[in-house]
């Protein structure tokens, strides 16, 4: 059992770690790849951070500037949560 779940876990983040294309308006935030997944969050993260993004009444959502707009499908304030998914579409 244990080396079933090792198996699947290595699976996992070999899925995650394998450098993967980016849209040219992801490219326009976090620069242009192809990256992991993992370093595509964590440039975002940079960004927002490096551009005080975060509402801070409530540090999980994401005021989007115009380049993040076009990452987040237009919309101006995201969660963190629903920001994973909205970026999983500009990687391929």
């Amino acid at each position: 059992m244990a080396k079933a779940i090792a198996k699947a876990k290595g699976k996992s983040n070999s899925a995650f770690m394998k450098p993967m294309t980016i849209s040219s308006d992801l490219a326009a935030v976090i620069g242009k790849g192809p990256m992991p997944r993992s370093e595509v969050v964590k440039k975002l993260w940079v960004y927002i951070k490096k551009n005080d993004m975060q509402d801070p009444k409530n540090k999980r959502n994401i005021i989007a500037d115009a380049n993040l707009k076009k990452v987040f499908g237009g919309k101006a304030v995201v969660s963190m949560f629903e920001m994973t998914k909205l970026v999983s579409k500009h990687l391929s």
